[in-house]
């Protein structure tokens, strides 16, 4: 199957689309950044912002999408501070000339700090009640964080790429498998529940004293601790801290099993393998080679041989432990 274009998605159309739904857009679009969907921003005629989707075919089916848009608005529901899709008419899903595209309120605000323990701590809050809406059931449509899907399938869209050196082949293929067998061996199961699924800084937004979590596009179902450990960095001790002061406000609302600790490297390793995967499978696309350019240089995967070996290291290494 070839890679999708998004060429025809010009201004003219898009504004027809959006205004097949009864919106009127005032404003010019505002592309934002967003490079797996197409996503702009406008003013309407009703004075109101809004932020449009246009969702990237065959990625997502429609019961996929929806599952998505059900779990926002049952968080919303729930007054977790979430962007949930807006309604017309009681649908939320568009369909326009072979494109599907989604409606939501624009909201301002910067970017979160992950070196704010203040805002860690109220992220906790939120993300334990996120959790305990997200326990209430499983997704039936959305995919699971599994092995599979984030390093076997990863690791084919990278080797059938050619974009790896040819030079670099051997070590490359070496240093993946290796880690790859060791992840599999430590990604022992746990109660999987919804989760937001790619819950970093970039998906979390401050606007004034509030916080609102956006982005549900990469929901799915897998165990709790991959909605916490993309807000760790540094040392040991910092992420300790870090995650000691997350949990401080996650438990006001939902319960942690320390046995999750044990999963923060494997998942680190299959977010690394996934995002090789990711950048190889999309490559096709021109706003790939445009944004990503270093993808294909010799530089970049002699920097992920490194990046590999170091977290095949981690992997040998104990748990992170809680602070006593």
């Amino acid at each position: 199957m070839s890679e999708f274009s998004f060429a025809n998605l010009t201004p003219d159309f898009i504004l027809d689309a959006i205004e097949s739904i009864g919106i009127y857009p005032e404003s010019g679009l505002m592309a934002l950044n967003s490079y797996e969907n197409r996503v702009y921003q406008f003013k309407a005629e009703d004075n109101c912002r809004y932020v449009v989707k246009f969702y990237r075919p065959q990625r997502w089916s429609d019961e996929q999408i929806l599952e998505e848009h059900q779990f926002a608005f049952s968080l919303q529901e729930a007054e977790v501070p979430v962007v949930a899709p807006i309604t017309r008419d009681g649908e939320s899903l568009f369909h326009y000339k072979g494109y599907r595209f989604t409606l939501f309120p624009s909201v301002g605000g910067r970017q979160f700090e992950m070196d704010n323990l203040d805002h860690l701590e109220i992220l906790g809050r939120y993300i334990g009640r996120m959790h305990s809406v997200a326990g209430s059931q499983q997704f039936s449509h959305r995919p699971k964080v599994n092995c599979q899907d984030y390093l076997y399938k990863a690791k084919s869209a990278v080797l059938n790429s050619q974009l790896l050196p040819m030079h670099l082949e051997t070590p490359f293929i070496t240093i993946l498998d290796r880690l790859i067998t060791k992840t599999e061996q430590e990604y022992h199961q746990v109660e999987q529940i919804r989760l937001h699924g790619d819950c970093h800084a970039g998906n979390i937004l401050w606007a004034g004293d509030s916080l609102m979590l956006v982005d549900l596009d990469d929901c799915r179902q897998g165990p709790l601790i991959q909605d916490l450990w993309m807000m760790l960095n540094g040392d040991r001790h910092e992420q300790a801290v870090q995650l000691d002061t997350l949990l401080s406000g996650y438990e006001e609302f939902n319960s942690f099993e320390q046995r999750q600790l044990s999963l923060i490297e494997p998942l680190r390793a299959m977010r690394m393998v996934h995002y090789m995967g990711w950048l190889a499978t999309r490559w096709q696309d021109p706003a790939f080679p445009r944004n990503f350019s270093w993808f294909a240089t010799d530089k970049y995967w002699e920097q992920q041989i490194l990046a590999l070996k170091e977290q095949f290291a981690t992997l040998h290494e104990p748990a992170l432990r809680l602070i006593p």
